[in-house]
């Protein structure tokens, strides 16, 4: 196999885009925990070791605790997660396998302003989009 493209190195520039949007929502009304957990259950879904690593990290380091870390693909089964956060996580599930309903959409907007549905949705394109950078180049350090 040949080796992989280093995009941290080839596609610095490509990159920047995406750290770009990162800025923007590290200043988003959305909470930087809740940012934490959906990238986490996002890259989950798309198997990112990469990035469940990195945010799981964050997560730690925001305050989030193990148990709802650990629980986090399991989160329709526990109570560990407030009605607010389950409708971000039943969003991002949808927005990740393209399949929005109006349930969960109806849902969501319970809990969220229309700007913040907006960036909900951008927090969980920009995760997909650096799952699917990690997941074809692996080549990012550890």
């Amino acid at each position: 196999m040949d080796s992989k493209i280093n995009i941290a190195e080839k596609g610095r520039d490509a990159l920047k885009t995406l750290f770009n949007i990162g800025a923007y929502l590290s200043k988003s009304s959305i909470e930087a925990n809740l940012r934490e957990l959906i990238n986490i259950r996002v890259s989950q879904i798309n198997a990112c070791a990469y990035c469940i690593d990195l945010h799981y990290k964050d997560a730690r380091l925001k305050g989030e605790t193990e148990k709802r870390l650990y629980g986090l693909s399991t989160w329709r089964q526990t109570n560990w997660y407030s009605d607010r956060e389950k409708a971000a996580f039943a969003l991002a599930e949808a927005i990740t396998a393209c399949n929005m309903t109006d349930p969960v959409y109806s849902n969501a907007r319970e809990f969220f302003s229309e700007e913040e549905l907006i960036d909900l949705t951008l927090i969980t394109t920009t995760i997909n989009t650096w799952n699917r950078f990690n997941n074809t180049f692996s080549s990012f350090p550890e």
